[in-house]
């Protein structure tokens, strides 16, 4: 069999590089176009060498488009400590489960009026969420299959310029140095998320797909010596795949809060508690490690509001900040 024939169907994540050994090839402008035709590769502010194909082409990792939920008093099979990304705005609490982003990355939302692009990229445990409304319009993202610092390379539907998840950043096309809103989210166990909004809604799988939801691709990931598709040095105090709590320009290691189990920082209070399974240990997302819910919040002159913040690997804020702190005591 051909080698494209079987990754396009296998390409359900960037899991066919990663079992095949495949050296995924460095992005190519030249050989791109036929694909991106309305990409404007002139506009562009990093080097296209940084760049490289995770495997699956455009759209490969399919983006959710109209996503379907269900209260949370009718979600069954979804494990108490099993990991969602969860936003609230405007009255309206929803969860987005990581048995069902780790096989799609985006989901284009819309939640209290304002319209949201829901992401994680499993290769840098990064979960950010987006306003989609770029330039007085509201965009829709898809995947490109394209990787920078190991992290997934988004595009805008009605441009097609590329986007940094980490950053929310456009780094190619015609939006160039555009940069998304970010909208506060937490990443916690479906029974926190349960327990602080009983009227909230669930994401559920699309219907009709048949991924294996539950099922990490990744399995062990968490214990892997380096990053997948990494191609830069690192050099940051803690372990390449060493959880961080990332705030702006600052991160703390998991390890650390762990220990404290509560951080202050100037405005900032950080918090762990136990009781969420790790989605990149166990090949069963629901039976990962016990790595705990972190939250973050800022206080403010009405109390203590949820700040903005990811728990991603420590190369990845390392790649995005080099000389950013990541305190480990």
């Amino acid at each position: 069999m051909r080698l494209g024939s079987l990754l396009s169907r296998v390409a359900l994540g960037y899991l066919p590089a990663l079992l095949l050994g495949i050296t995924p090839t460095i992005a190519d402008p030249a050989a791109w176009r036929e694909e991106w035709r309305r990409t404007d590769f002139s506009r562009h502010s990093v080097a296209y060498d940084e760049i490289v194909s995770g495997g699956p082409p455009k759209d490969g990792i399919p983006a959710i488009d109209n996503p379907a939920f269900a209260p949370v008093s009718e979600i069954r099979g979804l494990a108490p400590r099993a990991p969602v990304i969860s936003v609230a705005i405007g009255g309206e609490a929803r969860a987005y489960p990581l048995r069902i982003m780790i096989w799609h990355e985006i989901v284009n939302d819309t939640v209290g009026g304002v319209p949201i692009a829901v992401t994680w990229c499993p290769l840098c445990n990064s979960s950010v969420v987006f306003d989609r409304r770029v330039g007085g319009r509201t965009s829709s993202f898809g995947t490109t299959g394209k990787l920078r610092n190991s992290d997934l390379v988004m595009y805008d539907r009605e441009t097609e310029s590329w986007w940094q998840q980490f950053s929310g950043e456009c780094i190619v096309g015609a939006l160039l140095g555009a940069e998304l809103k970010l909208v506060p989210m937490r990443v916690e166990s479906f029974e926190r998320f349960a327990a602080r909004f009983s009227n909230g809604r669930v994401l559920l799988p699309p219907a009709g797909s048949q991924r294996a939801y539950g099922r990490n691709p990744y399995g062990g990931y968490d214990r892997a010596s380096s990053p997948f598709l990494y191609r830069s040095r690192y050099d940051g105090p803690a372990a390449p795949l060493a959880r961080v709590i990332t705030v702006g320009d600052e991160a703390w290691t998991l390890d650390l809060l762990k220990k404290r189990h509560r951080i202050e920082a100037g405005d900032l209070v950080l918090t762990w508690r136990a009781g969420q399974a790790s989605p990149l240990d166990t090949t069963e997302i629901d039976a990962g490690q016990d790595i705990g819910n972190v939250v973050v919040q800022r206080r403010t002159a009405h109390g203590l509001e949820d700040a903005v913040y990811d728990v991603s690997f420590a190369f990845a804020f390392r790649a995005f900040h080099p000389q950013a702190p990541i305190h480990t005591q």
